[in-house]
């Protein structure tokens, strides 16, 4: 939650934020409030406003499998959505999933109430790395790492930034690989194999930043973020306030 909402909350008026902002009195774990739009979750970070301790609001992190088959959103009327996955005393409109993945894209996603984190994740400026696992119809080799790494360009023209490849299985009609990217371009990954001559088979995200699937969550099942993927999402709190 941004800092001034979280504090309008406590009746704290906006002069006496400003007032205390510029004084350094709001303080996030023993450091100066660097803006009053900064990104605070009081389950994870202390706040102290003029010595006063602000519990506010205590945000939700889950990490969910997604299966193949379901779509990236909070309601469809026709298809089941990821929200769907969840028990309904954990369903709420407050609730959404960080980024998309496709329909027929399975893997990680993060689902939380924490709107600005959201934003913030999928921000170019931040540059948070997406890793996927890929399955393609065709033979890749070394120049295809090289082409990635000097940044794919779509059939349409678009450029995409340097991606890291790592090919690991390769034959003539079936390749997988893995391959890294910190971009969200619309269908990026199928994009980019189609410009190197292949199609994309099974695509599964495996990593989004410092946060890993699970490999002992099954398809469709989610959890609670762990203290050490807590752990991450304050230091990520902390270096985009």
């Amino acid at each position: 939650m941004r800092l001034d909402n979280l504090l309008a909350q406590e009746k704290i008026s906006r002069k006496a934020m400003k007032q205390a902002l510029l004084k350094g009195e709001i303080l996030v774990d023993g450091c100066p409030a660097r803006s009053l739009a900064q990104n605070i979750d009081t389950g994870l970070q202390e706040l102290l406003f003029q010595d006063r301790i602000i519990h506010g609001y205590e945000h939700t992190y889950l990490m969910l499998h997604k299966p193949a088959g379901v779509v990236t959103a909070n309601k469809d009327k026709e298809l089941p959505t990821v929200m769907d996955l969840l028990p309904p005393d954990i369903q709420s409109d407050k609730l959404y999933a960080v980024g998309r993945l496709d329909r027929d894209t399975t893997g990680l996603l993060l689902l939380t109430d924490n709107g600005p984190l959201g934003f913030q994740l999928l921000h170019p400026q931040y540059h948070v790395d997406k890793t996927y696992h890929v399955e393609v119809n065709g033979l890749l080799t070394p120049d295809h790492i090289q082409a990635f790494q000097k940044g794919i360009v779509f059939l349409d023209g678009t450029n995409c930034k340097p991606a890291s490849l790592e090919i690991l299985s390769a034959s003539p009609s079936h390749s997988q690989t893995s391959i890294t990217i910190s971009e969200g371009k619309f269908h990026q990954v199928k994009k980019m194999f189609l410009s190197v001559g292949v199609k994309v088979t099974s695509l599964k995200r495996t990593y989004f930043g410092p946060w890993s699937l699970d490999d002992n969550l099954q398809e469709g099942d989610y959890r609670p973020l762990n203290s050490e993927e807590l752990a991450s999402i304050r230091d990520f709190l902390r270096k985009s306030g």
